[in-house]
């Protein structure tokens, strides 16, 4: 098959606006040995890193580790063949598992199965409505917040592993509960961490042939294996040997996996899942969307957002067939990727095929891997993850987005991901409006007949409404006042309705009102002022925000 068949055949294959180029692995002058080796390295180091935090993700929703390693592997698969992202990387996080235990706890694995199809389902609907475009009204000082706020939430993740083997299963996640290391195996497990840390940071310097992550986990784990060091292992979290994902319907009656009731096909079972299904949906599109946005920033790709959220739901209502709990991106792992350098699907593919490998044929030889490797990895991911420019910039930004800043990142570490982004968003719009009410005022002039001119400046809407019905003085004006809105915007029907009650007390008061340079669409909203405005030539285009089917309930019904 020649190049160009090739180009023809996969572009007929891939989805509308996917970029075809990214499922293969020839440049420009063809085909690249060293491209193909770099991404399935990247791929192999995504692969081991993968490991723990399923299977510590899996501890904390109150599920059994293979349960979160068939995630991993299969949310991470199908994102990785049809995502809006070439070079990111999901699967089980904790974000979604905190929410996951209470359902486990109260009625069981299967019912969680059948959550994340319907958590899937949910997002293939939000990604064809395209609500993915929304992840633009995200302003900057959120985003600064979140990888701050997830950077930490990566590190104090890691500190679980600083306990001694076994306590993890215990306390859930690691972080309380279980006894701390201490004496000599804290000092080499520091050392050890130290060292691959030290391996990644030298590795560049010295060779780009294999990633610097992986040369740090493969350096450090042949030492302790040649050596005997009594460390903590991936063994020591779980067993990860199992067999391949096999199909699973969660829906019916008996029992499911692991000695646990299937759900009924019923409404009952349907309010029981709805309410968590909406919840891990937003959480999941929100983390993938916000590290497809910060993966593009790194890459310098930017778009597919809808596609990304298609390819998410997808991915968990499959996985929720084949007894995974559900996932979604995961920033941690897609940095080790594109620092290391994936770039392509085929990175992605490669990272959830080797996990499977794992899985099925390689678990005795990945459950040697000391923690501390992986641990190491993981701190050079928080430190380049964390935007460490945002603490010289707090004092020169604008208060309220240093506020944002700060308020994103504390929620984030003390809440969740999802919540401290809508909190963000909300303080970040409300400050906005706020700024824009007070940009409200108008110049003052009259005309050698007599005529009185109100030029209004600024914006018009909701918060500055109050601020509009101030500026008139209708007691003490002319017979005849004209507003100007040539300089102003009419933006909603709290601005609709504040022209009404404005041209309402100048009719009351007997005298002649004109409003000027007002858009067509306020000309056919304005009900009792309508008859007042005058054409012209120059008239505003625009769209004011209403609703139409109520507008006359709005404005009054005169």
């Amino acid at each position: 098959m020649t190049r160009t068949t090739f180009r023809s055949f996969t572009q007929g294959l891939a989805p509308r606006n996917m970029d075809v180029t990214d499922l293969r692995w020839m440049g420009d002058d063809g085909f690249s040995v060293s491209r193909l080796r770099i991404e399935l390295l990247s791929g192999l180091t995504v692969a081991l890193a993968l490991v723990p935090e399923a299977v510590a993700f899996a501890f904390v929703a109150g599920v059994h580790p293979l349960v979160g390693l068939y995630a991993a592997f299969m949310v991470g698969l199908i994102t990785a063949l049809i995502g809006g992202r070439p070079g990111m990387i999901s699967g089980a996080t904790g974000a979604l598992a905190v929410v996951m235990v209470a359902l486990v706890a109260q009625h069981g694995v299967e019912y969680l199965f059948a959550t994340v199809v319907l958590m899937g389902l949910i997002q293939v609907f939000a990604g064809v409505m395209q609500w993915g475009k929304f992840i633009r009204l995200v302003p900057h000082p959120v985003m600064l917040g979140f990888v701050n706020g997830l950077a930490i939430v990566i590190f104090l993740a890691q500190l679980g592993q600083f306990k001694v083997p076994g306590s993890m299963e215990s306390s859930g996640h690691g972080m309380s509960g279980g006894e701390w290391l201490s004496g000599g195996p804290l000092y080499l497990m520091l050392l050890l961490v130290a060292a691959t840390m030290a391996i990644i940071w030298v590795t560049p310097r010295i060779t780009k042939a294999i990633p610097a992550p992986l040369a740090g986990i493969g350096i450090v784990a042949l030492v302790v294996i040649f050596t005997g060091m009594d460390v903590p292992r991936v063994g020591d979290l779980a067993s990860i040997q199992g067999g391949l994902p096999s199909f699973h319907n969660p829906f019916g009656t008996g029992e499911g996996l692991y000695g646990t009731a299937l759900a009924p096909l019923n409404l009952e079972t349907f309010y029981i899942i709805l309410p968590y299904a909406v919840i891990l949906a937003a959480i999941g599109l929100i983390e993938s969307l916000l590290t497809l946005n910060l993966v593009g920033d790194m890459t310098g790709k930017r778009g597919g957002a809808s596609q990304e959220c298609i390819a998410q739901g997808l991915s968990n209502t499959v996985t929720g067939f084949f007894g995974g709990m559900g996932g979604c991106a995961m920033i941690g792992q897609s940095m080790i990727n594109v620092k290391s350098g994936g770039r392509t699907r085929v990175a992605g593919i490669a990272a959830a095929l080797f996990l499977l490998i794992f899985i099925v044929l390689a678990a005795p030889l990945i459950e040697l891997i000391p923690l501390a490797a992986l641990v190491g990895v993981m701190f050079m991911v928080v430190i380049g993850t964390f935007a460490w420019n945002s603490l010289t910039i707090l004092r020169k930004v604008p208060l309220t987005d240093a506020f944002v800043i700060l308020l994103v990142t504390v929620v984030t570490v003390y809440k969740d991901l999802a919540i401290a982004v809508v909190v963000g968003v909300i303080v970040s719009a409300l400050a906005y409006a706020w700024t824009n009410a007070r940009r409200i005022y108008a110049k003052t002039y009259e005309t050698p007949e007599g005529t009185k001119v109100y030029q209004v400046q600024g914006p018009l809407f909701f918060g500055s409404s109050d601020g509009f019905a101030e500026l008139f003085d209708v007691e003490n004006d002319p017979s005849r006042v004209v507003v100007d809105f040539a300089d102003s915007r009419v933006a909603d029907q709290s601005a609709l309705q504040a022209i009404e009650a404005m041209a309402g007390k100048y009719e009351d008061a007997g005298k002649k009102l004109e409003l000027r340079h007002l858009s067509r669409d306020c000309h056919r909203l304005l009900t009792r002022a309508g008859h007042l405005v005058i054409e012209d030539d120059d008239d505003p285009e625009y769209q004011v925000a209403v609703n139409y089917g109520v507008r006359t309930g709005i404005l009054g019904g005169h």
